[in-house]
């Protein structure tokens, strides 16, 4: 989360940026900062030969989201299919580009704002008290193992998913987004790619099969919403609704838990975060802003070039891929004052920590919410952090995440039973 000039790298090709271990145990911010001041649209080369060109400026990154007819998304958005296309394009609002974007997008839209936000901040609530009750005693806790229950105790009664599958999906949902740890790396040994693979199939899998079983019982939920209506095409809309569950699915492996986590490890850090953000509901709603640009859960979105591109005084031909690092964005010193320090009282703040432009995460708000929730109870109950251990990083180019957080929590008041 922070930078040491120490570790500055000489040059913008001395670091691999496409390599997980460096964003698990090395200093991504630093190469970032490197790169923000010397060349900030750098053309790398991964190890096995595959090209792809970094941005790394705030207003750079700005650019390349919201062009969408000079930088696609429907070859692929992530890293990890760099050299192939993405075999979900038009299938699937995170690589499809308008006009079909639209039409994938209302729907999951629709669906999520019928009920959902209303019921989420209380069910956060009591997620947080039910998780975080038994720490306060001030026994040890791994905090982003807790955190890592968040993103189903949201979705699951939103869409309808029996709690005892919650734990299956969180972790299959964490694999997807971060198959190189060596946590999810170990169950497919023959590499990220297997390990992808099978946890794609599994999550559309499932996702195929309750969604067969919604069709035949509907019920008052998100994946009944997503289901086709008459005279819709039933097969295709189908398929989509399986889509459309993963996005979601992932979209909250991805935000949730990573920025609760790194957010309480910088009160750990500064005791004074905690206490800024208790000065009422304005203070919480800009902490929780701060917290996102703080945290930059999603590390990365790539996008190809259509035609030949100049971008900051760099020319891209047309066809190649160009990854954004949001990371690198959000501590961007032209847009954000001293932006290594948590700051819980910034405004403005114009972080892309949702992206930008088309592809403007459509969960956003519920993720808001979540957030809201959750910090509203932990603010209230705990009064103080103390690390107590190691604290380890995912070995992931895509999520800059928290995978162990010891820490100790001190109680600012008796919770209910």
């Amino acid at each position: 989360m922070t930078v040491s000039t120490t570790s500055a790298p000489q040059g913008p090709d001395e670091v691999d940026l496409h390599d997980p271990v460096l964003h698990g145990e090395g200093e991504p911010h630093s190469v970032w900062r490197h790169l923000r001041r010397h060349a900030p649209v750098h053309r790398h080369v991964t190890a096995d030969g595959r090209p792809f060109w970094s941005v790394t400026r705030h207003q750079d990154a700005m650019r390349v989201l919201r062009d969408h007819r000079a930088f696609t998304s429907a070859r692929g958005n992530l890293l990890t299919t760099l050299g192939s296309d993405d075999v979900a394009s038009g299938r699937m609002v995170t690589v499809t580009d308008p006009p079909r974007h639209a039409e994938l997008r209302e729907p999951q839209i629709r669906a999520l704002t019928e009920g959902v936000h209303a019921t989420a901040g209380p069910r956060m609530r009591q997620a947080v008290r039910s998780l975080i009750a038994p720490a306060l005693d001030g026994a040890p806790v791994d905090l982003a193992r807790t955190a890592a229950r968040l993103p189903l105790m949201a979705l699951g009664p939103v869409m309808g998913l029996p709690a005892q599958d919650w734990p299956r999906l969180g972790r299959l949902a964490s694999a997807a987004v971060a198959p190189d740890d060596p946590a999810y790396a170990a169950d497919a040994p023959d590499g990220t790619r297997t390990t992808l693979a099978a946890v794609h199939h599994e999550i559309f899998a499932y996702f195929r099969t309750t969604l067969r079983a919604r069709f035949r019982a509907p019920a008052d939920d998100l994946l009944t919403r997503l289901l086709p209506g008459p005279g819709e095409d039933a097969r295709a809309r189908a398929e989509l609704a399986v889509h459309h569950c993963y996005s979601l699915l992932l979209g909250a492996a991805t935000t949730l838990p990573h920025t609760v986590s790194a957010t309480v490890l910088a009160m750990s850090e500064d005791a004074r975060v905690a206490e800024a953000m208790r000065q009422g509901p304005e203070a919480l709603t800009t902490g929780i802003e701060e917290a996102l640009r703080w945290s930059s859960p999603a590390s990365h979105v790539m996008r190809h070039t259509t035609r030949p591109v100049e971008l900051a005084g760099a020319r891209l031909p047309a066809g190649e891929a160009v990854v954004v690092w949001l990371g690198s964005a959000n501590r961007d010193e032209a847009v954000f004052a001293d932006p290594y320090r948590f700051d819980p009282g910034r405004t403005p703040n114009r972080h892309l920590a949702f992206g930008y432009g088309p592809h403007y995460c459509l969960g956003a708000a519920l993720a808001r919410a979540s957030l809201t929730a959750v910090f509203a109870e932990l603010l209230d109950v705990v009064g103080g952090v103390e690390v107590c251990g190691r604290v380890e990083h995912l070995n992931s180019h895509f999520i800059a995440g928290i995978s162990r957080l010891p820490v100790r929590l001190a109680s600012r008041r008796r919770m209910p039973r």
